[in-house]
């Protein structure tokens, strides 16, 4: 009887590779000729820097944790495409708005702003989304929130407001004085409180 699919995974992938002859490359397709062994100076020498294998597998390993962000951690994305419905090249030059019927490929991502991976989605928090427009002309991103004011008007206060929104460090705990001490501190949180609380 097989067991779940998670626990078959190394013997699906054995079956899947039977009869194939593939050639182990480096990221950029050269051929690796010794993965098991380092460059060295003689036997038992130092490393040589020219050991391009040795360098690409100790940055893959370098950077295969990759953290979490800090803000607009949780959330959803998907593939689609925008379609042009009316004719606007009169208020418009940008190509992507260039003729009815036009299709232009885009991802899109929604979040919540201070929710971090794992998160509810029922917390109260703003909302943001991305839209990333693949154009002939360039990429054209366009981002937001679901908010009409913003928490602050200084860009020096974010990071301590981004604080006031995650967990402790020591304690690992989330901790709403912060949220209060910085609000009482500023004052110019009130507007967006009053919205989202």
């Amino acid at each position: 009887m097989p067991r779940d699919k998670a626990a078959e995974q190394l013997n699906d992938f054995k079956e899947a590779q039977k009869g194939k002859n593939e050639t182990l490359t480096t990221a950029s397709g050269c051929p690796i000729g010794d993965k098991l062994n380092s460059m060295t100076i003689g036997p038992r020498g130092p490393l040589l820097l020219q050991d391009v294998v040795y360098l690409e597998e100790m940055a893959h390993f370098d950077r295969q944790r990759i953290p979490e962000r800090v803000v607009h951690a949780k959330g959803a994305g998907a593939f689609g495409y925008f379609e042009v419905t009316d004719d606007i090249s009169k208020y418009c030059k940008a190509k992507i708005f260039s003729e009815i019927g036009k299709r232009t490929p885009l991802v899109v991502r929604f979040s919540t702003v201070g929710g971090e991976s794992g998160s509810a989605d029922t917390v109260r928090d703003p909302r943001g989304f991305a839209v990333k427009f693949y154009t002939e002309e360039g990429n054209w991103d366009l981002v937001g929130n679901n908010t009409p004011i913003f928490f602050i008007r200084d860009p020096l206060l974010f990071p301590s407001f981004i604080h006031t929104q995650k967990r402790n460090p020591v304690t690992h705990l989330k901790d709403g004085h912060v949220l209060g001490f910085h609000n009482s501190e500023t004052r110019n949180h009130t507007p967006s409180f009053l919205f989202v609380f």
